[in-house]
């Protein structure tokens, strides 16, 4: 299967504790790098997800991003402790005292660390359920990255088949090229005068041949489309392996285009290059 490196994923999570926002997006990268915003009670949480990103994808920039808010029943159940706040409040009158001046303010008592307290909530329990929502969340995203693929390898194989049809064009044209430059060589030698020698005229018609033969380009062309099918039909991370191939593609439908002097297969070689180009910005979204 091919897979996109352009995807996006999220989930919700509710719980007792409170709600939670899974969202990981991604987009092309030459390599694999990933970046996390989390909360920072789950920092910690970030070597693990990585570790997860690394046996599940190739390549890619990976954005993972975590939205945590505590349940509010939670935050309005404070405590005080009573013994901390009593000693505080004993030894601030004992400072005053001495002093001889100023007077004490509760609020400062309360603001003290300790003195009000929040029930802990059992982060572990939490964790649990938060790495869940991931494991879900990155499932889906896995399966838009495939989906997306799926997508992209129907479009290169249209393209695929849309350049080995001009290479048949291609391959119908010359016969026809060849005589017609054939005829061409022997009109110039005949407009000149030139007495005909069998033997300079075959090496002329042997010399034009050799500039103007593209059987070569075409069968390579040939060759590049069968293994970029190949390819395809392996899936996993090939996007290096299609991307290498779209230079070969490349290279042979400029060869084709300047070897020819003829209208209709100088457009068949604009028209080889036009899906080669489209072909190669999607390859550029494949992992």
């Amino acid at each position: 299967m091919i897979y996109s490196m352009t995807a996006f994923a999220r989930k919700q999570l509710k719980g007792d504790w409170g709600t939670a926002v899974w969202e990981i997006r991604s987009v092309n990268q030459r390599y694999l790098e990933t970046y996390f915003r989390l909360p920072e009670q789950f920092r910690g949480l970030e070597v693990k997800l990585k570790d997860i990103f690394r046996k599940r994808l190739q390549r890619g920039k990976i954005e993972c991003n975590l939205r945590f808010e505590a349940s509010s029943s939670n935050d309005d159940a404070l405590s005080m402790n009573q013994e901390l706040a009593a000693q505080l409040v004993q030894n601030a009158q004992w400072v005053l005292d001495k002093a001889g001046s100023g007077t004490l303010n509760p609020i400062d008592i309360l603001k003290w660390p300790g003195v009000m307290q929040a029930p802990e909530q059992d982060l572990d329990a939490i964790t649990v359920e938060l790495m869940a929502g991931f494991e879900e969340t990155l499932n889906e995203f896995v399966e838009s990255r495939a989906a997306e693929g799926s997508n992209l390898a129907v479009m290169i194989e249209q393209r695929l088949a849309a350049i080995a049809q001009q290479a048949e064009k291609v391959r119908a044209f010359m016969p026809d090229v060849q005589a017609w430059q054939k005829s061409r060589i022997l009109k110039k030698f005949e407009d000149a005068n030139v007495d005909l020698d069998s033997t300079r005229v075959e090496q002329e018609l042997v010399l034009l041949a050799q500039k103007t033969d593209v059987a070569e380009e075409l069968d390579r062309l040939d060759s590049h489309i069968s293994e970029s099918r190949n390819v395809l039909t392996k899936g996993g991370p090939v996007g290096r392996r299609l991307d290498f191939m779209m230079q070969e593609f490349n290279r042979e439908a400029n060869t084709l285009g300047s070897k020819v002097i003829n209208s209709d297969i100088t457009a068949a070689a604009v028209e080889c290059k036009v899906l080669i180009e489209q072909m190669r910005e999607q390859v550029q979204n494949i992992e």
